[in-house]
């Protein structure tokens, strides 16, 4: 089983193979990609899209079954056009539009923990997992009913290669707002043999695409201050700033991307500090190292595992020839355990400093949402801390099977109520 393998995740990260990789040909040929493992070559490749393109090929190691369509999204952009779709929604998340929320974000996290600490047990994954969609929901403007959502949306999209996650359909039409039941009754259902239409298409996944274009319709009725709002300010295909398929590539965007790699980070945090109960010990004991703990959480864990780039010109990298046309996919899970930069990158250590991981990318893709990811890691930790104290395992994590996002599906766990 190789590291493209997705049921070699089912058992973990194959690190052991990836620092063998590494150490023996840090670019490395796996199936039809250059693998980039170091942590100097991964940030090289990250911030020269001259040269490894995100809109030539896709992001994704698979090349994509509608390519067009999916150069719109802005993660398969490049600059200029790169620039101008982030230029529009850097405003709500900066540090000051972050910290207007934190307080919030806080309370929500508090509110998750204390729903469960009389029972001594929970799934953490399950908890967890509402965090984002209540953080997404404030940012975006979704209304609060309508943000399980976002959750089916992510499993069908990250999950594909899980048999669970695929088929995931969790909200009922009685729960949701008018906008919402319509886009429900397009939402794809398995085919006799089980099998979904891809979601990585438009037409794999037409209840987001309805939902988006409904509330979009909404929004520009009824505008907020949130970001929906502001983006249909500038929605149009007649000379707009943003084309409708660029709008509902941003919006795919946000209900995946945004909430899936944090619903991943939170219990793969949380798993870290379960199997390291000496740094368990020490955060309770020393609150003060929470901002550090979540960093290395970040790094230990790492979610989104890899992301493709591909080459446009011939080049070389790390004395590696690579042709114009070749797909070259840099592996965060590998560059954040890479010894030339973490000293023992092996041990978990909730006081490393400095941290230089790349689990929010590098470069102009660096992930827009980094700050929010960090405020809401911070607050649901603390409640953890506050409201079970020490925790252990009460079973077998379920890991996603994914070559893609390092996911659980399921972290049973206790703590003396």
């Amino acid at each position: 089983m190789g590291i493209t393998d997705p049921d070699t995740y089912v058992r973990g990260v194959p690190y052991e193979e990836l620092a063998r990789l590494r150490h023996t040909a840090p670019v490395a040929r796996v199936d039809d990609f250059w693998a980039v493992l170091r942590h100097a070559d991964v940030r090289r490749v990250l911030r020269d899209p001259a040269t490894f393109s995100s809109q030539l090929g896709g992001t994704q190691i698979r090349d994509a079954a509608d390519l067009a369509y999916v150069r719109r999204m802005m993660l398969n952009m490049d600059p200029p056009e790169h620039g101008r779709l982030r230029g529009l929604l850097t405003k709500a998340f900066t540090p000051r539009a972050v910290a207007k929320l934190t307080t919030q974000i806080e309370r929500w996290a508090r509110e998750l923990v204390a729903a469960v600490a009389g029972r001594g047990e929970c799934d953490f994954a399950a908890v967890a997992a509402d965090l984002p969609l209540r953080t997404l929901s404030a940012v975006f403007g979704v209304p609060d009913q309508d943000r399980r959502l976002m959750y089916d949306w992510s499993n069908r999209v990250i999950g594909y290669q899980d048999a669970d996650y695929a088929v995931s359909a969790t909200v009922s039409a009685a729960d949701v707002t008018d906008l919402a039941r319509a886009a429900l009754a397009v939402r794809p259902s398995p085919g006799p043999d089980g099998s979904m239409p891809d979601p990585r298409t438009r037409a794999g996944m037409p209840d987001l695409y309805a939902y988006a274009n409904a509330l979009g319709d909404y929004k520009r009725s009824h505008p907020g201050e949130d970001v929906m709002s502001n983006l249909m300010r500038h929605v149009g295909d007649d000379g707009g700033r943003v084309s409708l398929a660029e709008f509902e590539n941003l919006f795919w965007l946000f209900s995946v991307a945004g909430n899936e790699t944090l619903r991943n980070g939170l219990p793969g945090g949380m798993l870290a500090l379960l199997t390291h109960p000496d740094q368990y010990r020490r955060l309770r004991e020393d609150r003060s190292l929470l901002p550090s703990a979540v960093e290395e959480m970040l790094r230990w864990w790492t979610p989104v595992m890899h992301f493709r780039r591909t080459a446009t010109v011939d080049t070389r990298l790390s004395d590696v020839d690579i042709r114009a046309g070749d797909k070259v996919v840099v592996w965060f899970s590998s560059a954040n355990r890479d010894p030339a930069v973490f000293a023992d990158p092996d041990v978990f250590d909730i006081g490393r400093t400095p941290n230089d991981h790349l689990t929010f990318g590098h470069g102009p893709h660096f992930c827009l949402g980094a700050h929010l990811a960090r405020v809401q890691m911070r607050a649901m930790f603390a409640a953890v801390l506050d409201l079970l104290g020490e925790a252990e395992l009460a079973g077998e994590p379920v890991r996603l099977r994914s070559n893609f996002q390092n996911g659980l599906k399921a972290l049973p766990i206790r703590w003396a109520r």
